[in-house]
């Protein structure tokens, strides 16, 4: 990667005159490092460009540069890269956009033993290096942008500049057909310049790569932030389960974010706004906040929008109350948030009290402040004094907790609010970015990330096979708790298969192979005796004919809650695990929660407590707690069962029945490789209404 961040020579084919095109602002930013590396110009047409000597072709340079940045016709870009490939070169940057086979040329350059950032790159920019290759200026800082989107990367890259970052180094990858964004993440862990970095991607190819370079920059203190597009449903490859359709690729972004330590935001004016408070606060060690506002209606508000941000706006306790009231004799009743009524106005150092006396309460994690500071000194001339002073021990007040302020004022840019960057106190003209800042704090703190237990792969599923038999065996395997059965075909018959069996009723009859149970009757529930399950079979297999049939103690536990369980493999991340409720309104409810995988047993439960159906579990309305611990051990083996066969491509449990006598699994689908190979050919195994699809969404009740 030197040869692209701090390269000893480059040269600029395309280079220009015309400052509408992109050869003038790559050659003039080219030229501002020329102290630092020899620059090379490349035009036929004209003799200097900008008071430099140009040279007509490649071939005419006096050695061959370390980069290359190509700034021509799509169409002229495979001659170049092969006659640059001949003399040497070996490392590329191409702007140039329509480039014919552009992976057939990048699989060229690399088969040479060479690298490409591009096509459709808008450059590369490293301020500690001299190193400007990009369209505009860039202010120097501390923000690195890694983009596939050239020009989000130059809007993020100019709201950095105005609000005093800067940028480290810039990065646009454009379609990555070789160099990927995780190697550059991979560079900037040991750049003295960069301590935050803004991430947009479109496509998260390598994701396991990607996140294992977001851990690193973790590790390393860096905050990684990420911008992505896409709600797209990740069903649309005509998913078998819910496991696939009921997720979004967003999720899937999500819970890499999660592993990784990394936070997804929506714009990048929110990634800068988040980035400014890296840059200059701690992070706060929870979610829980005290508010001071010297207007009630703001105080209000920011209140309601620290909810809605899902921060904690508690009561204080006993004796920060105490300590607020001896700074507000007057206040009538003491309350989170804290109007100060006009104390502000009678005394600037109320605001500093206060603000030491919320920080030294351990169960508050910050103080936001909204209202009128930031103004006093712009508005009445004769207190901007006393105003900057309090600044100041505003600023030894959190430099002394280590604890975050941040602060929301009526002003802008007035010299107060510069003063609060300067003493570590972010500052931001709305309440919905100050609570959306702090938020997104919270949240970062409490993810630092994890490391994913690489399991080694256990080969093909035994036994193979579609039907719920199969799927049944095999999760039965990994640990799960199934109802005990007798499973046979018809060629064996009911009466034999059931002579020795152990079974007691009510039993349950299913057929194994109809993807769609319920609709071709397939399925038989509360059958008493065995009268009355021979008379279910000889109605069902008169019908169905020849297959697999089983037979299965029904689940007749009381204070049921059905949960779904599954797990898939991601196309970029690689193995995820999912929980959601179950059961025939699964899809109403949507209610889903997802992680890389696999995962422990508390992860697990922490996967369960995000669920809105989580109260149910746990007692509603009197109920008994279900058996939290045995759903937990259902979903950290499906995990373990996804992450260790790569053959397998989803599973879903649904429902597993929970109870307070534990979990059990009534209803399995595992599609592997060889399902998704006849996939291709017969589309027959969609999802009915029901959700049953190769055995799956068989929904018992008492």
């Amino acid at each position: 990667m030197k040869q692209f961040f701090d390269p000893a020579s480059v040269a600029i084919l395309g280079a220009s005159n015309d400052p509408s095109k992109w050869g003038f602002w790559l050659s003039a930013g080219a030229l501002k490092g020329a102290d630092r590396r020899r620059v090379h110009l490349i035009n036929s047409r004209v003799a200097s460009i900008q008071a430099q000597p140009t040279y007509p072709t490649l071939s005419d340079l006096p050695e061959t540069p370390e980069l290359l940045v190509i700034s021509i016709p799509g169409a002229a870009v495979p001659a170049v890269v092969d006659e640059a490939l001949t003399a040497g070169v070996r490392a590329f940057l191409i702007i140039s956009a329509r480039v014919p086979h552009a992976a057939d040329l990048a699989q060229r350059i690399v088969s040479a033993g060479a690298r490409l950032i591009g096509p459709s790159s808008l450059g590369l920019v490293d301020s500690s290096n001299d190193l400007l290759l990009a369209w505009g200026n860039f202010t120097p800082g501390s923000l690195a942008v890694v983009t596939q989107s050239g020009q989000l990367g130059t809007e993020i890259a100019t709201l950095s500049a105005r609000s005093g970052l800067g940028i480290s180094r810039f990065a646009s990858i454009g379609g990555q057909s070789d160099v990927r964004a995780a190697e550059i993440l991979r560079t900037l862990v040991d750049d003295p310049d960069t301590t935050q970095v803004v991430l947009y991607l479109e496509s998260f190819t390598g994701g396991a790569a990607l996140v294992a370079a977001m851990q690193a920059l973790r590790a390393a203190g860096k905050p990684t932030m990420i911008l992505t597009t896409g709600q797209s449903n990740a069903g649309a490859r005509l998913a078998k389960s819910h496991t696939g359709s009921l997720t979004s690729a967003i999720d899937t972004v999500d819970a890499a974010c999660r592993a990784a330590g990394a936070i997804r935001l929506s714009t990048p004016g929110e990634a800068v706004e988040l980035a400014g408070f890296f840059a200059t606060s701690w992070l706060p060690a929870a979610r829980r906040i005290a508010i001071i506002s010297d207007s009630g209606g703001q105080g209000a508000i920011a209140a309601d929008r620290a909810v809605s941000h899902g921060l904690g706006v508690e009561v204080l306790e006993a004796t920060t109350r105490q300590q607020v009231k001896q700074h507000l004799p007057e206040a009538a009743h003491i309350d989170n948030p804290i109007d100060l009524d006009g104390a502000g106005e009678a005394d600037l150092g109320v605001y500093s009290r206060l603000v030491d006396a919320l920080l030294g309460d351990d169960t508050i994690d910050a103080v936001v402040l909204s209202g009128y500071f930031g103004c006093y000194g712009e508005d009445i001339p004769d207190l901007l004094e006393a105003e900057l002073a309090e600044v100041q021990q505003l600023g030894r007040t959190v430099h002394t907790h280590r604890k975050p302020l941040v602060v929301h004022s009526m002003s802008a840019d007035s010299s107060a609010v510069a003063a609060l960057w300067e003493n570590s106190i972010p500052a931001y003209a709305s309440i919905e970015s100050a609570m959306r800042v702090i938020a997104g704090a919270g949240f970062y703190a409490s993810h630092s990330g994890r490391i994913t237990e690489a399991l080694e792969q256990s080969g093909p599923v035994t036994p193979w096979g579609t039907g719920y038999g199969a799927a049944r065996d095999t999760i039965m395997a990994a640990g799960v708790p199934v109802p005990r059965a007798t499973i046979f075909s018809r060629g064996t018959g009911l009466a034999e298969a059931m002579a020795d069996s152990p079974l007691t009723p009510p039993f349950v009859l299913k057929a194994g192979w109809p993807a769609h149970k319920t609709e071709v009757g397939a399925i038989a529930l509360g059958l008493g005796d065995t009268a009355a399950l021979e008379t279910a079979y000889a109605e069902m297999a008169s019908r169905l004919g020849d297959g697999e049939y089983i037979v299965e103690e029904m689940d007749t536990r009381g204070e049921v809650v059905e949960i779904l369980v599954g797990g898939r493999q991601d196309e970029n991340f690689g193995p995820i695990v999912m929980v959601g409720a179950g059961g025939t309104e699964t899809e109403l409810y949507g209610d889903t929660w997802l992680e890389l995988a696999p995962v422990s047993h508390a992860e697990a439960l922490d996967m369960v407590s995000r669920l809105t159906c989580y109260r149910l579990l746990t007692g509603w309305r009197g109920r008994p707690a279900a058996d939290l611990d045995g759903l937990a051990e259902v979903i950290v083996s499906v995990s373990r069962l996804i992450a260790a066969n790569n053959e397998i491509q989803e599973i879903e449990i649904n429902p597993v029945r929970v109870t307070p006598e534990g979990a059990l699994a009534v209803d399995a689908l595992v599609v592997t490789n060889r399902d998704e190979d006849d996939s291709d050919e017969d589309d027959s195994d969609e999802d009915d209404s029901n959700g049953n699809s190769n055995g799956n969404g068989d929904k018992e009740s008492p």
